[in-house]
C-alpha cells in the first residue's frame, strides 16, 4: 500500500512523551460513548479515582506497597495521580521519583470518538528495574480495566 512517499498524516504525539527517551511505553483505547463528556481532565480525573479502580487492584496496591518497602523505596506521596497540566485535547499526570519517573497522557479525540492513554516510564537504577519487572506485565491489563471502568462511570453522569 505504500506509495514511498513520507507519511504526513496521521502522527501521533502525547504529552506524556516529555523527554523522548523511556524504558517502557503503553497505550489504551476505549471508544467515547454517545453523549458523554470529552474533557480530557474529566476523564484523567475519573481514570484515576477510587470508583475506577477495580478491587483487586486496590488490593494489589496494596502489595506493591509491601515490595516498594522490601526493596527500600519509600511510599508514593499524594497527589501522584493528580492532573499536572491540560494542553489541548490532553491531560497529563506526570510524577518523577528516584527510582522512576512516569508521565500519562489522557488524550481525548471528539473527532473520532477515542479516548487514548500513553503512559511512559523512565527507570532509574536496580531499583527501578526490580520494582516495575512486575509491573510491567499487569500495566497494560489494569490500565485497560481503569479505562473501561471510567468509561461506564461517564456514561451514568450524562
Amino acid at each position: 500500500m505504500s506509495t514511498g512517499e513520507p507519511l504526513t498524516d496521521p502522527s501521533f504525539f502525547s504529552l506524556a512523551f516529555g523527554e523522548g527517551r523511556f524504558d517502557h511505553g503503553d497505550v489504551a483505547l476505549v471508544p467515547i460513548p454517545p453523549g458523554v463528556t470529552t474533557d480530557p481532565r474529566v476523564w484523567a480525573e475519573t481514570l484515576f479515582s477510587r470508583d475506577a479502580i477495580p478491587a483487586p487492584v486496590q488490593a494489589l496496591f496494596g502489595l506493591r506497597m509491601l515490595f516498594a518497602a522490601m526493596i527500600g523505596l519509600r511510599s508514593s506521596p499524594s497527589g501522584v495521580f493528580d492532573v499536572r497540566e491540560v494542553r489541548g485535547d490532553e491531560a497529563l499526570l506526570a510524577f518523577d521519583d528516584d527510582h522512576l519517573d512516569f508521565r500519562c497522557g489522557v488524550g481525548v479525540d471528539a473527532a473520532t470518538g477515542v479516548v487514548r492513554v500513553t503512559t511512559v516510564v523512565r527507570l532509574h537504577g536496580w531499583r527501578g528495574r526490580i520494582y516495575f519487572a512486575p509491573v510491567s506485565l499487569l500495566h497494560p491489563l489494569i490500565l485497560q480495566s481503569m479505562l473501561r471502568r471510567t468509561r461506564r462511570i461517564l456514561a451514568r453522569r450524562r
